[in-house]
Protein backbone atom coordinates (compact mmCIF):
# COMPACT_ATOMS: atom_id res chain seq x y z
CA UNK A 1 0.00 0.00 0.00
CA UNK A 2 1.24 3.52 -0.85
CA UNK A 3 0.19 6.98 0.31
CA UNK A 4 0.05 9.65 -2.38
CA UNK A 5 1.79 12.94 -1.56
CA UNK A 6 0.10 15.56 -3.72
CA UNK A 7 2.63 18.26 -2.95
CA UNK A 8 5.69 16.26 -4.02
CA UNK A 9 3.80 14.14 -6.58
CA UNK A 10 5.33 11.02 -5.08
CA UNK A 11 4.03 7.86 -3.48
CA UNK A 12 5.25 6.81 -0.05
CA UNK A 13 5.08 3.20 1.04
CA UNK A 14 2.86 2.52 4.02
CA UNK A 15 4.39 -0.22 6.12
CA UNK A 16 2.34 -3.27 7.04
CA UNK A 17 2.24 -4.32 10.66
CA UNK A 18 1.08 -7.44 12.42
CA UNK A 19 -2.21 -7.79 14.23
CA UNK A 20 -0.33 -8.73 17.39
CA UNK A 21 1.74 -5.53 17.23
CA UNK A 22 -1.49 -3.57 17.21
CA UNK A 23 -2.96 -5.61 20.05
CA UNK A 24 -5.82 -6.88 17.90
CA UNK A 25 -7.45 -10.26 18.55
CA UNK A 26 -9.26 -12.64 16.28
CA UNK A 27 -12.58 -12.67 18.12
CA UNK A 28 -12.85 -9.03 19.22
CA UNK A 29 -11.49 -7.41 16.07
CA UNK A 30 -11.10 -9.35 12.80
CA UNK A 31 -14.25 -11.37 13.40
CA UNK A 32 -16.25 -8.27 14.33
CA UNK A 33 -15.03 -6.34 11.31
CA UNK A 34 -16.08 -9.10 8.90
CA UNK A 35 -19.36 -9.76 10.69
CA UNK A 36 -20.36 -6.13 10.23
CA UNK A 37 -18.78 -5.67 6.77
CA UNK A 38 -19.03 -9.08 5.04
CA UNK A 39 -18.72 -7.53 1.56
CA UNK A 40 -15.03 -7.08 2.43
CA UNK A 41 -14.89 -10.71 1.23
CA UNK A 42 -15.86 -9.64 -2.27
CA UNK A 43 -19.54 -10.62 -2.36
CA UNK A 44 -22.89 -10.11 -0.69
CA UNK A 45 -23.13 -12.40 2.33
CA UNK A 46 -25.69 -12.52 5.11
CA UNK A 47 -24.02 -13.32 8.42
CA UNK A 48 -26.37 -15.58 10.35
CA UNK A 49 -24.24 -16.54 13.36
CA UNK A 50 -21.01 -15.80 15.23
CA UNK A 51 -19.17 -18.35 17.34
CA UNK A 52 -21.67 -20.96 16.24
CA UNK A 53 -21.61 -23.96 18.59
CA UNK A 54 -24.82 -25.74 17.65
CA UNK A 55 -23.12 -29.07 16.99
CA UNK A 56 -24.15 -32.18 18.89
CA UNK A 57 -21.57 -33.83 21.14
CA UNK A 58 -18.86 -31.22 20.53
CA UNK A 59 -17.87 -27.91 22.06
CA UNK A 60 -16.30 -26.64 18.85
CA UNK A 61 -17.27 -23.21 17.53
CA UNK A 62 -16.95 -21.90 14.00
CA UNK A 63 -16.10 -18.21 13.69
CA UNK A 64 -18.75 -16.94 11.28
CA UNK A 65 -21.60 -18.65 9.48
CA UNK A 66 -23.22 -16.96 6.47
CA UNK A 67 -25.45 -17.64 3.50
CA UNK A 68 -24.70 -16.43 -0.03
CA UNK A 69 -27.06 -15.21 -2.73
CA UNK A 70 -27.71 -18.81 -3.85
CA UNK A 71 -28.72 -19.87 -0.35
CA UNK A 72 -25.55 -21.86 0.24
CA UNK A 73 -23.97 -21.98 3.67
CA UNK A 74 -20.59 -20.27 3.93
CA UNK A 75 -18.22 -21.28 6.73
CA UNK A 76 -15.78 -18.44 7.50
CA UNK A 77 -12.70 -19.23 9.58
CA UNK A 78 -10.50 -16.35 10.74
CA UNK A 79 -6.90 -16.42 11.89
CA UNK A 80 -4.65 -13.48 12.64
CA UNK A 81 -0.96 -13.34 11.74
CA UNK A 82 -0.61 -17.05 10.88
CA UNK A 83 -3.17 -19.42 9.40
CA UNK A 84 -1.85 -22.32 11.44
CA UNK A 85 -1.64 -25.84 10.06
CA UNK A 86 -5.14 -26.98 10.94
CA UNK A 87 -7.39 -24.24 9.58
CA UNK A 88 -8.50 -26.28 6.54
CA UNK A 89 -9.25 -29.29 8.72
CA UNK A 90 -11.28 -27.11 11.07
CA UNK A 91 -13.27 -25.57 8.24
CA UNK A 92 -13.97 -28.97 6.68
CA UNK A 93 -15.18 -30.30 10.03
CA UNK A 94 -17.53 -27.36 10.44
CA UNK A 95 -18.82 -27.80 6.88
CA UNK A 96 -19.54 -31.45 7.64
CA UNK A 97 -21.36 -30.47 10.84
CA UNK A 98 -23.47 -27.91 8.94
CA UNK A 99 -24.19 -30.27 6.03
CA UNK A 100 -27.32 -31.69 7.68
CA UNK A 101 -28.95 -28.36 8.56
CA UNK A 102 -32.36 -27.97 6.93
CA UNK A 103 -33.83 -24.69 5.69
CA UNK A 104 -35.89 -24.37 8.87
CA UNK A 105 -32.87 -25.12 11.07
CA UNK A 106 -30.74 -22.52 9.27
CA UNK A 107 -33.46 -19.93 9.82
CA UNK A 108 -33.62 -20.93 13.50
CA UNK A 109 -29.83 -20.50 13.84
CA UNK A 110 -30.18 -17.00 12.37
CA UNK A 111 -33.10 -16.14 14.62
CA UNK A 112 -31.11 -17.04 17.73
CA UNK A 113 -28.31 -14.78 16.50
CA UNK A 114 -30.76 -11.92 15.93
CA UNK A 115 -32.40 -12.42 19.32
CA UNK A 116 -28.99 -11.90 20.88
CA UNK A 117 -27.59 -9.14 18.67
CA UNK A 118 -30.65 -7.31 17.23
CA UNK A 119 -33.81 -8.19 19.18
CA UNK A 120 -37.12 -7.74 17.39
CA UNK A 121 -35.94 -8.68 13.92
CA UNK A 122 -37.35 -11.66 12.03
CA UNK A 123 -34.87 -14.12 10.52
CA UNK A 124 -37.23 -15.48 7.87
CA UNK A 125 -38.12 -11.98 6.64
CA UNK A 126 -34.46 -10.96 6.42
CA UNK A 127 -33.57 -14.14 4.54
CA UNK A 128 -36.40 -13.53 2.05
CA UNK A 129 -35.24 -9.95 1.56
CA UNK A 130 -31.61 -11.05 1.04
CA UNK A 131 -32.52 -13.77 -1.48
CA UNK A 132 -35.24 -11.76 -3.23
CA UNK A 133 -38.03 -14.20 -2.36
CA UNK A 134 -41.63 -13.17 -1.75
CA UNK A 135 -42.21 -15.65 1.05
CA UNK A 136 -40.18 -18.06 3.13
CA UNK A 137 -41.94 -21.08 1.62
CA UNK A 138 -40.06 -20.36 -1.61
CA UNK A 139 -36.66 -20.38 0.12
CA UNK A 140 -34.24 -23.32 -0.14
CA UNK A 141 -31.14 -23.13 2.04
CA UNK A 142 -28.11 -25.40 2.31
CA UNK A 143 -29.21 -27.62 -0.57
CA UNK A 144 -27.12 -30.70 -1.36
CA UNK A 145 -23.44 -30.81 -0.46
CA UNK A 146 -22.37 -27.38 -1.75
CA UNK A 147 -21.25 -25.83 1.54
CA UNK A 148 -18.57 -23.20 0.93
CA UNK A 149 -15.39 -22.34 2.85
CA UNK A 150 -13.69 -18.97 3.29
CA UNK A 151 -10.38 -18.75 5.16
CA UNK A 152 -9.01 -15.39 6.33
CA UNK A 153 -5.49 -14.81 7.70
CA UNK A 154 -2.50 -12.48 7.39
CA UNK A 155 -0.29 -15.33 6.15
CA UNK A 156 -1.07 -18.82 4.84
CA UNK A 157 1.29 -21.71 5.42
CA UNK A 158 2.33 -23.83 2.44
CA UNK A 159 0.60 -26.90 3.82
CA UNK A 160 -2.63 -24.88 3.89
CA UNK A 161 -2.34 -23.46 0.39
CA UNK A 162 -1.39 -26.86 -1.01
CA UNK A 163 -4.48 -28.44 0.56
CA UNK A 164 -6.72 -25.61 -0.64
CA UNK A 165 -5.51 -25.99 -4.22
CA UNK A 166 -6.17 -29.73 -4.05
CA UNK A 167 -9.68 -29.09 -2.74
CA UNK A 168 -10.34 -26.62 -5.56
CA UNK A 169 -9.30 -29.19 -8.13
CA UNK A 170 -11.83 -31.56 -6.60
CA UNK A 171 -14.65 -29.00 -6.87
CA UNK A 172 -14.75 -27.94 -3.20
CA UNK A 173 -15.64 -24.23 -3.13
CA UNK A 174 -12.93 -22.69 -0.94
CA UNK A 175 -11.32 -19.25 -0.96
CA UNK A 176 -8.40 -17.71 0.92
CA UNK A 177 -8.28 -14.03 1.82
CA UNK A 178 -5.16 -12.25 3.06
CA UNK A 179 -5.96 -9.62 5.69
CA UNK A 180 -3.15 -7.08 6.18
CA UNK A 181 -3.19 -4.17 8.65
CA UNK A 182 -1.18 -0.99 7.93
CA UNK A 183 -0.18 1.90 10.12
CA UNK A 184 0.55 5.37 8.79
CA UNK A 185 1.33 7.81 11.57
CA UNK A 186 -1.82 7.71 13.68
CA UNK A 187 -4.03 6.12 11.02
CA UNK A 188 -4.73 2.40 10.66
CA UNK A 189 -5.78 0.66 7.45
CA UNK A 190 -6.79 -2.86 6.48
CA UNK A 191 -6.68 -4.62 3.13
CA UNK A 192 -8.55 -7.86 2.49
CA UNK A 193 -7.33 -9.50 -0.72
CA UNK A 194 -8.47 -12.75 -2.28
CA UNK A 195 -5.31 -14.75 -2.91
CA UNK A 196 -6.69 -18.23 -3.73
CA UNK A 197 -8.05 -18.51 -6.28
CA UNK A 198 -6.91 -15.20 -7.74
CA UNK A 199 -10.05 -13.27 -8.78
CA UNK A 200 -8.87 -12.83 -12.35
CA UNK A 201 -8.23 -16.58 -12.59
CA UNK A 202 -11.59 -17.63 -11.13
CA UNK A 203 -13.45 -17.51 -14.44
CA UNK A 204 -10.72 -19.61 -16.03
CA UNK A 205 -10.81 -22.08 -13.14
CA UNK A 206 -14.57 -22.38 -13.45
CA UNK A 207 -14.09 -23.14 -17.13
CA UNK A 208 -11.45 -25.73 -16.33
CA UNK A 209 -13.68 -27.31 -13.69
CA UNK A 210 -16.53 -27.53 -16.19
CA UNK A 211 -14.23 -29.13 -18.75
CA UNK A 212 -12.90 -31.61 -16.19
CA UNK A 213 -16.43 -32.43 -15.08
CA UNK A 214 -17.40 -33.12 -18.69
CA UNK A 215 -14.31 -35.27 -19.16
CA UNK A 216 -15.08 -37.22 -15.99
CA UNK A 217 -18.67 -37.67 -17.11
CA UNK A 218 -17.42 -38.91 -20.49
CA UNK A 219 -15.03 -41.31 -18.79
CA UNK A 220 -17.81 -42.62 -16.56
CA UNK A 221 -20.05 -42.98 -19.61
CA UNK A 222 -17.36 -44.91 -21.46
CA UNK A 223 -16.81 -47.19 -18.48
CA UNK A 224 -20.55 -47.88 -18.33
CA UNK A 225 -20.76 -48.59 -22.06
CA UNK A 226 -17.68 -50.81 -21.91
CA UNK A 227 -19.22 -52.85 -19.10
CA UNK A 228 -22.49 -53.12 -21.02
CA UNK A 229 -20.70 -54.36 -24.11
CA UNK A 230 -18.68 -56.94 -22.19
CA UNK A 231 -21.87 -58.30 -20.69
CA UNK A 232 -23.69 -58.26 -24.03
CA UNK A 233 -20.96 -60.03 -25.98
CA UNK A 234 -20.55 -62.62 -23.25
CA UNK A 235 -24.28 -63.37 -23.51
CA UNK A 236 -24.11 -63.50 -27.32
CA UNK A 237 -21.09 -65.81 -27.39
CA UNK A 238 -22.84 -68.20 -25.01
CA UNK A 239 -25.89 -68.18 -27.29
CA UNK A 240 -23.74 -68.92 -30.36
CA UNK A 241 -22.10 -71.81 -28.54
CA UNK A 242 -25.50 -73.17 -27.50
CA UNK A 243 -26.62 -72.95 -31.14
CA UNK A 244 -23.50 -74.94 -32.17
CA UNK A 245 -22.12 -72.06 -34.22
CA UNK A 246 -18.35 -72.33 -33.80
CA UNK A 247 -17.31 -69.28 -35.82
CA UNK A 248 -16.63 -67.28 -32.64
CA UNK A 249 -15.44 -70.21 -30.49
CA UNK A 250 -11.97 -68.68 -29.99
CA UNK A 251 -13.19 -65.08 -29.61
CA UNK A 252 -13.65 -63.49 -26.19
CA UNK A 253 -16.09 -60.74 -25.15
CA UNK A 254 -14.91 -57.20 -25.89
CA UNK A 255 -15.55 -53.65 -24.67
CA UNK A 256 -15.79 -52.58 -28.33
CA UNK A 257 -19.08 -52.32 -30.19
CA UNK A 258 -18.03 -55.00 -32.65
CA UNK A 259 -16.78 -58.59 -32.51
CA UNK A 260 -14.85 -60.05 -35.45
CA UNK A 261 -14.19 -63.66 -36.48
CA UNK A 262 -12.06 -64.98 -39.32
CA UNK A 263 -13.36 -66.56 -42.51
CA UNK A 264 -10.30 -68.66 -43.32
CA UNK A 265 -9.02 -66.06 -45.81
CA UNK A 266 -6.67 -63.27 -44.77
CA UNK A 267 -8.36 -59.86 -44.71
CA UNK A 268 -11.86 -61.34 -45.11
CA UNK A 269 -13.91 -61.77 -41.94
CA UNK A 270 -17.32 -61.82 -40.32
CA UNK A 271 -18.35 -59.16 -37.82
CA UNK A 272 -21.18 -58.67 -35.34
CA UNK A 273 -21.91 -55.02 -34.49
CA UNK A 274 -23.98 -53.53 -31.67
CA UNK A 275 -24.78 -49.82 -31.89
CA UNK A 276 -27.13 -47.72 -29.76
CA UNK A 277 -29.85 -47.94 -32.41
CA UNK A 278 -29.10 -51.10 -34.42
CA UNK A 279 -27.52 -54.53 -34.55
CA UNK A 280 -25.64 -55.71 -37.61
CA UNK A 281 -23.84 -58.68 -39.14
CA UNK A 282 -21.14 -57.91 -41.73
CA UNK A 283 -19.12 -59.86 -44.25
CA UNK A 284 -16.05 -57.64 -44.59
CA UNK A 285 -13.51 -57.44 -47.41
CA UNK A 286 -10.53 -55.74 -45.80
CA UNK A 287 -7.29 -57.00 -47.32
CA UNK A 288 -4.22 -54.77 -47.48
CA UNK A 289 -5.24 -53.29 -50.84
CA UNK A 290 -8.20 -51.00 -51.42
CA UNK A 291 -8.23 -51.92 -55.11
CA UNK A 292 -8.23 -55.62 -54.28
CA UNK A 293 -11.14 -55.17 -51.90
CA UNK A 294 -13.20 -53.39 -54.56
CA UNK A 295 -12.31 -56.12 -57.06
CA UNK A 296 -13.48 -58.84 -54.66
CA UNK A 297 -16.63 -56.86 -53.87
CA UNK A 298 -17.44 -56.57 -57.59
CA UNK A 299 -16.80 -60.30 -57.99
CA UNK A 300 -19.54 -61.01 -55.44
CA UNK A 301 -21.81 -58.13 -56.47
CA UNK A 302 -22.09 -59.59 -59.98
CA UNK A 303 -24.19 -62.35 -58.35
CA UNK A 304 -26.04 -60.10 -55.94
CA UNK A 305 -29.53 -61.37 -56.75
CA UNK A 306 -28.46 -64.99 -56.23
CA UNK A 307 -26.69 -64.29 -52.94
CA UNK A 308 -29.59 -62.20 -51.61
CA UNK A 309 -31.96 -65.06 -52.41
CA UNK A 310 -29.69 -67.56 -50.64
CA UNK A 311 -29.53 -65.31 -47.58
CA UNK A 312 -33.33 -65.04 -47.52
CA UNK A 313 -33.59 -61.23 -47.55
CA UNK A 314 -31.92 -58.33 -49.37
CA UNK A 315 -28.42 -57.55 -48.08
CA UNK A 316 -26.85 -54.10 -47.97
CA UNK A 317 -24.02 -53.97 -50.48
CA UNK A 318 -21.59 -51.17 -49.53
CA UNK A 319 -18.65 -50.79 -51.88
CA UNK A 320 -17.58 -47.68 -49.90
CA UNK A 321 -15.50 -45.83 -52.49
CA UNK A 322 -13.92 -43.52 -49.92
CA UNK A 323 -12.62 -46.31 -47.69
CA UNK A 324 -10.33 -49.28 -48.05
CA UNK A 325 -12.86 -51.80 -46.71
CA UNK A 326 -16.02 -52.96 -48.49
CA UNK A 327 -18.95 -54.48 -46.58
CA UNK A 328 -21.92 -56.71 -47.21
CA UNK A 329 -24.35 -56.25 -44.36
CA UNK A 330 -27.57 -57.25 -42.72
CA UNK A 331 -28.90 -54.75 -40.13
CA UNK A 332 -32.00 -54.25 -37.98
CA UNK A 333 -33.12 -51.47 -35.61
CA UNK A 334 -32.72 -52.23 -31.90
CA UNK A 335 -32.23 -50.31 -28.65
CA UNK A 336 -28.75 -51.69 -28.11
CA UNK A 337 -28.18 -50.10 -24.68
CA UNK A 338 -31.42 -51.47 -23.23
CA UNK A 339 -30.86 -54.77 -21.42
CA UNK A 340 -34.53 -55.65 -21.83
CA UNK A 341 -33.95 -55.75 -25.61
CA UNK A 342 -30.94 -58.03 -25.41
CA UNK A 343 -32.73 -61.40 -25.74
CA UNK A 344 -34.30 -60.30 -29.05
CA UNK A 345 -30.99 -58.84 -30.28
CA UNK A 346 -29.04 -61.98 -29.39
CA UNK A 347 -31.62 -64.20 -31.07
CA UNK A 348 -31.45 -62.03 -34.20
CA UNK A 349 -27.63 -62.07 -34.28
CA UNK A 350 -27.43 -65.86 -33.88
CA UNK A 351 -29.90 -66.31 -36.74
CA UNK A 352 -28.12 -63.84 -39.06
CA UNK A 353 -24.63 -65.17 -38.31
CA UNK A 354 -25.87 -68.62 -39.30
CA UNK A 355 -27.40 -67.27 -42.52
CA UNK A 356 -24.27 -65.22 -43.36
CA UNK A 357 -22.05 -68.27 -42.90
CA UNK A 358 -24.33 -70.40 -45.08
CA UNK A 359 -24.05 -67.90 -47.93
CA UNK A 360 -20.43 -66.77 -47.82
CA UNK A 361 -18.44 -69.71 -46.45
CA UNK A 362 -18.81 -71.40 -49.86
CA UNK A 363 -17.62 -68.20 -51.57
CA UNK A 364 -14.20 -68.20 -49.91
CA UNK A 365 -12.58 -70.49 -52.49
CA UNK A 366 -13.83 -68.28 -55.32
CA UNK A 367 -12.60 -65.14 -53.49
CA UNK A 368 -9.11 -66.66 -53.13
CA UNK A 369 -9.07 -67.39 -56.86
CA UNK A 370 -10.29 -63.87 -57.65
CA UNK A 371 -7.59 -62.38 -55.34
CA UNK A 372 -4.88 -64.32 -57.18
CA UNK A 373 -6.25 -63.17 -60.53
CA UNK A 374 -6.22 -59.56 -59.32
CA UNK A 375 -2.64 -59.91 -58.04
CA UNK A 376 -1.49 -61.34 -61.37
CA UNK A 377 -3.26 -58.60 -63.31
CA UNK A 378 -1.87 -55.93 -60.99
CA UNK A 379 1.69 -57.27 -61.33
CA UNK A 380 1.39 -57.31 -65.09
CA UNK A 381 0.42 -53.65 -64.96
Amino acid sequence: MFRINHESNRIIKVQPVSFSELGFTERNHLQEWLANQPDALGEDLLIIQKEFDGFDDTRERLDLLAIDKQGKLVIIENKLDDSGRDVVWQALKYASYCWTLSTAQVADVFQKYLDRSAPGQNAQALICEFLGKAEFGDVVLNSGDDQRLILVAAQFRKEVTSTVLWLLKHQVDVKCFKATPYRDAGDLFLTVEQVIPLPEAEALMIGISTKEAEEHATERGLATRHQLRLEFWNTTLQALQAARITRYANVGPSKDHWLDAGSGMSGVYYSMVLNRDEARVDFALDTGSKEANKFLFDHLFSRRAQLDAEFGEPLQWRRMEDRKVSLIECAAPFDGHNRAAWPAIVEWLVSRVRQMEAVFDKEIAGLRQAARAFATKDAAG
